[in-house]
């Protein structure tokens, strides 16, 4: 008869099989990120309600204050046990915003217009130098400074008809009369 050949430790060759024992973890310390995000909940609370206390405090016209002044927003936090016995508490930050004043002046007048028609010079457009390429289409670009809009002939101070590129300088309270020219730009 064969008997069974020994094959070394295992399962079914050993009469007392113990099944190896996994490693047991060490316990772990609390991860520096829980503790930001706690103590990072606690300022951002904070922030809320004091932010909320500083808009409650408007005054009236007297200059009372309090007198009309709506109830704030009210925030709750929530903490647990561990959390709240491991958070110190949080400062409290005040900042002071100033307004900027708004800007008052109206915007001059353009300096690049186009199109035809009559301008009057420091009011629908600013003074200076203009250029503009020349004609928009088949036909020369014409412009006239003219000293008031009536529309004769002797209102004319200089005029031209150009083919290509030009330049004309306005000044204030005069009019501008544009026809069949591509866009002016203030050149100076």
């Amino acid at each position: 008869m064969n008997s069974p050949q020994y094959q070394g430790p295992g399962p079914y060759n050993t009469p007392h099989y113990t099944a190896p024992v996994p490693p047991v973890p060490s316990p772990r310390k609390p991860s520096r990120a829980k503790a930001w995000i706690t103590h990072g909940a606690v300022a951002f609370v904070a922030l809320l309600i004091g932010t909320g206390i500083g808009s409650s405090g408007e005054a009236d016209a007297d200059g009372k204050a309090g007198a009309s002044a709506k109830p704030g927003p009210t925030v709750t936090a929530t903490a647990t046990a561990t959390e709240t016995a491991k958070a110190a508490p949080a400062p409290t930050v005040t900042k002071t915003v100033t307004a900027k004043p708004k800007n008052t002046e109206k915007p001059g007048p353009p300096s690049t217009f186009s199109g035809d028609g009559e301008y009057l010079v420091g009011e629908d457009i600013a003074a200076g130098t203009y250029k503009t390429a020349g004609g928009d289409g088949s036909f020369g670009c014409y412009w006239a400074r003219l000293k008031d809009a009536s529309g004769e002939f002797d209102a004319i101070i200089a005029n031209n008809n150009l083919e290509g590129p030009g330049r004309v300088t306005l000044n204030k309270g005069e009019y501008f009369q544009t026809k069949r020219c591509a866009e002016w730009k203030k050149a100076g």
